[in-house]
C-alpha cells in the first residue's frame, strides 16, 4: 500500500514528522517498506530569473547570465548571481532552476563549484529536468512559469517535497489498505488526531435508467448504483493526477481516476459504466456460464460458474470485484455514466482471482474484506466528486440486496492482557486504546468490558457458524460459540498490545523442556538418509522401482524361489519378489540404452527378498533386507585435465568404500575376498566381510551375459560395473563420548616395501599382515603397485605397500626405523610367505 504524506494528513491532523510516522507504522504493525522522498534530494534547488543574458566575450555558445536567486547581500539587499550557461534558451526574462555551488546533480552525476568559465566568473548552475533526474527531454534549461517567485525551493515549488510511504499489508487487514485505516491507527496511537469524514448527500433529480437484478446473492449480497448524466470527461485535475502518479497508478480520466482515487482513500473499490451502453437498462449480477469478456486490461477471460459476472442484455460486461469490461468502459466520449458500488464475498474473489490469473486493486481489498457500512456514503462522495470534476446531474440510487448484518460484540478481561501478551496495560488505557480505533463501549465492570466492533474490521471477532439442522449436535455448537470468544478476546489483546507498541513486549525466555528428547529416526532410518544423500552427492540418481520383477531375470541374480512367486501379480513380466534392488537397476539400464543414454550412474535404496530364515547380509526381517545398490554404465564424464574413462571395478569399490566410510565402518576393519556372487565377473569382483561371519556387501564387474542385455539394445559396449550394500548388516554405531582428535606433533615417514608373493596370494592377506607389524608405529598402509610378467619366476607377482609410520613421542632414529622395517617384512612373510623383492 502506497500513499503520500499530504495524502495520509488529509486524515490526520499531526505535527509529526515522517521519521517520527514511519516509526510509529513499524511499532503497531504495519511494516515500513520503503520511503520515497524525492524532495530531500532536490532541497538545494531553487526558482530563480534571469535578469540578463549576454554573450560570452571568449565563446560563441556560451552567455554570462545574472540571475536573481532570492539570495540577499550583507546589506539586505537582493545580490544576483552570475552564471555561465550553454543552453540555447539562455534569455533574458525567463523563470529558471538554479543550483547554487556544492550542489550534486543526480541527472549528470557531478558536483556543482564555483569556479571561472573561460575567463568568466559561474557561481552555480542553470538547470535541465533531465539534470534534475526528472525527465529525459534536454532542449534547454527548464522554463517555468513567469510569474514564478525567485528564491522557492523548487521541491516545495514542483510539489516534489511530498515523500511516499510504502507499507506491507497482513491478510486480514483489509481496512489499512485505504490511507484513512491508516490514517486511524495512527491517531489511535498516539501519533495526532482523525480528521472527521462525513459524506454530504447528492439528492437525485430523476429515476436511474439504469437498475440491478441480483441472481447470485450468494457471491454479492448488497449492490448499489446511479447514473449521473450530462458529464464531461477528460483529464483530472493536477491534484489528483499528482496524488496518482506518487503512489504508482497511471491517470486515465476524470471518471476513472475518481474510482481509483477512493479505492485508495476509503479502501472502497468502485467501477463506472457507460450507461449509454448498458443495453436493455439492467445490469444483472449472475454466474457465469462459458462467457468470454475483453477486460480493461485488454485481455480475454473465460467466466466459469463460480465466477460473478454482471451482465446486461447484450452479455457479460464486468468480471465482479475484478475488473470491468472494455465494451462498457467510460471513455472521452462518455457523457452518462453508472456508478456501481457492491459488496462481495470475499473468497469467492480470491479463487476467482486465482484461477484466472487476474490482480487488480479491487481484488485485493474485496478478497480481504470491505466495510459493509460503507457503500451508501461512498457512493455519495464519488457523486459528489464525479459532479465537482465532469458536471452533470445524478439519478436516485437503485439497489438490489440489503446491508448484510455486520454488528458483533467481543469481550476482554483485563487480566489477559499480561497473562496473554505478556505486557501489564491499565484497564483505562486498554479501553481508550480500543475506542480509538472504533470500539464502543457496550458494558464495564473492574474485570472485564465488552465492545461493539466497527463495520470496518472484518478480521476482528469473526464468526465461526455451524448450520444446525435437524438433529445436529448442539454441544458441538456451543463449542464452536466458546472457541469464537476466545478468539475475540484474543484479538482485542493484539490491538491494545500494538497501540501501545509490540517492540514494549519484554522478552521472555521460553521454558525449560527437560531432557533432550531422543532422536526421531531409528539407526536403520538414518543409515538410509546418510547412504541416499552420500550417493547423490556421488553424480549418481536415484531410481525407485518395482518390487518385483520376472522371474527369469530374478534367476540371474540368485535363486527365485516358488515362496516368493507371485500368484497374483500386476503384468505377466512382474510375478517373483526380486532378490535385490540390483535386478531392477540392471532394467532401468537397459531401457535409457534403448534411447541413447548409455553413460549412467544409478542407485537405488530398496528391499530384496530371499526366503525366511539366516542369510549372508546380516538381519532379516520376514525374509526382506535393506539394500543400497548402485550401477554405472559406459564412460565417465570428461574433465579438463582428465578425459572421458570406461567405468571400472575400481569405481564401483570406490562407491561402496565411501558408502561405508559415511556409516561409520572402518575401512581397516572391512576384508575382501573373491568369492562374490554368480552376477558378477568371477575375477573382478570381490565381498565386503567384516569378521569372518558378518557380509556387508558385493561389489565388481557384472558378468558379460548380463551386460550384454543393454550393449545390444543400443549403447556402445563397455562394461557395467555395481555394488550392494546390506544396510540392516552395518551395525549400530556406539554411544560413546567423543574424545579428543589426536594429531599427533611430529612428522609422519613414509616407507615403501615391494613383495614377492605367490600368483594365489591376495592384496589383502598381504595388507594386513604389513598394518598388524606394529599397531602402535604405523598409522597406514596402501598398495599402489601390483606387477606380473617378464624377470619374474613363474608363479610369482609382485605387490608394492606403501607404510606410513607415525612417530608419537620423539622423531624416530635410523635404528628405531629399520627395527620396525624388518618387523613388517618378517610379518608378511611369515603371513604369506612373501620375500622382499630386491
Amino acid at each position: 500500500m502506497k500513499f503520500t504524506l499530504s495524502w495520509l494528513r488529509d486524515h490526520l491532523d499531526t505535527h509529526a514528522t515522517l521519521d517520527e510516522l514511519t516509526a510509529r507504522l513499524n511499532q503497531i504493525g504495519l511494516e515500513v517498506e520503503g520511503v520515497e522522498n524525492r524532495g530531500a534530494a532536490l532541497a538545494p534547488f531553487r526558482t530563480a530569473r534571469i535578469l540578463s543574458a549576454e554573450q560570452h566575450p571568449n565563446a560563441d555558445r556560451l552567455r554570462v547570465c545574472l540571475v536573481d536567486a532570492g539570495l540577499e547581500g550583507l546589506d539586505g539587499a537582493p545580490a544576483p548571481v552570475q552564471v555561465v550557461c550553454g543552453a540555447p534558451n539562455a534569455r533574458t526574462g525567463i523563470s529558471v532552476i538554479f543550483a547554487p555551488p556544492g550542489t550534486y546533480i543526480p541527472g549528470s552525476d557531478i558536483t556543482i563549484k564555483a569556479g571561472e568559465i573561460r575567463g568568466q566568473k559561474s557561481d552555480g548552475m542553470l538547470c535541465s529536468l533531465r539534470e534534475l533526474g526528472l525527465g529525459t527531454e534536454h532542449d534547454g534549461i527548464a522554463e517555468l512559469p513567469s510569474n514564478t517567485t525567485p528564491g522557492q525551493s523548487y521541491a516545495n515549488f514542483a510539489g516534489l517535497d511530498d515523500p511516499v510511504i510504502e507499507i506491507a499489508i497482513t491478510p486480514n487487514r483489509g481496512d489499512a489498505l485505504a490511507v484513512r485505516g491508516i490514517a486511524r491507527d495512527l491517531a489511535a496511537a498516539g501519533m495526532g488526531h482523525l480528521r472527521p469524514w462525513l459524506a454530504q448527500t447528492v439528492e437525485g433529480t430523476f429515476d436511474s435508467p439504469v437498475t440491478w437484478e441480483n441472481a447470485f446473492p450468494e457471491a454479492c449480497p448488497y449492490v448499489l448504483g446511479r447514473t449521473i448524466r450530462g458529464v464531461r470527461n477528460g483529464p483530472s485535475p493536477t491534484w489528483l493526477q499528482e496524488r496518482l502518479t506518487a503512489v504508482g497508478l497511471r491517470p486515465i480520466s476524470a471518471l476513472v481516476d475518481v474510482t481509483n482515487f477512493f479505492a485508495l482513500d476509503l479502501g472502497r473499490p468502485l467501477h463506472v459504466f457507460d450507461a449509454d451502453l448498458v443495453t436493455g437498462g439492467v445490469l444483472t449480477l449472475q454466474r457465469g456460464a462459458g462467457e468470454t469478456l475483453r477486460a480493461l486490461d485488454g485481455r480475454d477471460y473465460v467466466a466459469d460458474p463460480e465466477d460473478c459476472v454482471i451482465a446486461d442484455a447484450a452479455g457479460v460486461q464486468s468480471f465482479a470485484g475484478l475488473m470491468g469490461g472494455e465494451a462498457t468502459g467510460a471513455s472521452d466520449t462518455t457523457t452518462s455514466v453508472f456508478v456501481e458500488c457492491a459488496l462481495f464475498e470475499p473468497v469467492r474473489i480470491a479463487l476467482s482471482g486465482r484461477r484466472h490469473g487476474l490482480n487488480s486493486d479491487a481484488r485485493q481489498r474485496f478478497e480481504r474484506g470491505i466495510d459493509p457500512a460503507l457503500p451508501v456514503a461512498a457512493l455519495e462522495a464519488a457523486t459528489r466528486m464525479i459532479i465537482e470534476l465532469c458536471g452533470g446531474e445524478a439519478s436516485e440510487v437503485v439497489s438490489a440486496g440489503a446491508e448484510p448484518t455486520w454488528q458483533r460484540e467481543a469481550s476482554l478481561r483485563f487480566a489477559r492482557i499480561a497473562g496473554l501478551g505478556g505486557l501489564d496495560v491499565d484497564p483505562d488505557e486498554a479501553v481508550h486504546a480500543l475506542e480509538t480505533l472504533g470500539f464502543a463501549v457496550r458494558s464495564r465492570d473492574d474485570e472485564r468490558a465488552i465492545f461493539d466492533v466497527p463495520s470496518w474490521r472484518n478480521d476482528i471477532a469473526a464468526p465461526i457458524t455451524l448450520a444446525l439442522q435437524p438433529g445436529a449436535d448442539r454441544d458441538e455448537a456451543a463449542a464452536l460459540a466458546g472457541v469464537a470468544a476466545v478468539e475475540a478476546e484474543c484479538d482485542l489483546i493484539e490491538e491494545v498490545l500494538r497501540l501501545a507498541g509490540l517492540d514494549a513486549v519484554p522478552p521472555v525466555s521460553l521454558p525449560s523442556l527437560g531432557p533432550v528428547p531422543l532422536p526421531s529416526l531409528t539407526p536403520r532410518q538414518v543409515r538410509s538418509t546418510t547412504a541416499r544423500r552420500l550417493l547423490a552427492s556421488r553424480g549418481m540418481a536415484e531410481c525407485i522401482g518395482f518390487s518385483f520383477t520376472a522371474r527369469a531375470h530374478a534367476a540371474r541374480f540368485g535363486d527365485a524361489p516358488e515362496s516368493l512367486h507371485l500368484l497374483n501379480p500386476i503384468a505377466a513380466d512382474l510375478d517373483q519378489m526380486r532378490p535385490t534392488p540390483l535386478a531392477t537397476l540392471v532394467q532401468a539400464a537397459g531401457r535409457n540404452a534403448a534411447r541413447g543414454l548409455a553413460d549412467l550412474g544409478l542407485f537405488e535404496i530398496g528391499a530384496g527378498f530371499t526366503e525366511g530364515g539366516p542369510v549372508p547380509g546380516g538381519p532379516i526381517f520376514g525374509g526382506q533386507r535393506l539394500i543400497a545398490a548402485g550401477l554405472r554404465t559406459g564412460r565417465s564424464a570428461r574433465h579438463i585435465g582428465r578425459p572421458a574413462q570406461e567405468v571400472s571395478v575400481w569405481d564401483a569399490k570406490a562407491d561402496v568404500m565411501a558408502l561405508l566410510t559415511a556409516l561409520g565402518v572402518p575401512v581397516e576393519a572391512v576384508s575382501i575376498t573373491a568369492d562374490a556372487p554368480a552376477h558378477y565377473h568371477p575375477g573382478r569382483s570381490g565381498v565386503l566381510r567384516q569378521g569372518p561371519k558378518i557380509v556387508l556387501g558385493h561389489f565388481g564387474q557384472l558378468h558379460p551375459g548380463l551386460s550384454q542385455s543393454w550393449s545390444q539394445a543400443g549403447s556402445q559396449g563397455g562394461a557395467a560395473v555395481a555394488f550392494e550394500l546390506f544396510l540392516d548388516a552395518v551395525a549400530d554405531p556406539k554411544r560413546r563420548r567423543k574424545a579428543a582428535p589426536d594429531l599427533p606433533s611430529l612428522q609422519p615417514v613414509r616407507r615403501d616395501f615391494a613383495f614377492l608373493v605367490g600368483i594365489s596370494v591376495t592384496a589383502e592377506a598381504v595388507l594386513r599382515a604389513a598394518r598388524g607389524a606394529e599397531r602402535t608405529l604405523i598409522a597406514g598402509v596402501s598398495l599402489f603397485d601390483l606387477y606380473e610378467g617378464e624377470r619374474l619366476p613363474d608363479g610369482m607377482k609382485s605387490l608394492a605397500l606403501e607404510v606410513v609410520f607415525q612417530p608419537r613421542e620423539h622423531t624416530l632414529t635410523d635404528a628405531e626405523l629399520e627395527a620396525a622395517s624388518a618387523k613388517v617384512v618378517a610379518a608378511v612373510a611369515k603371513a604369506t610367505g612373501a620375500s622382499l623383492r630386491r
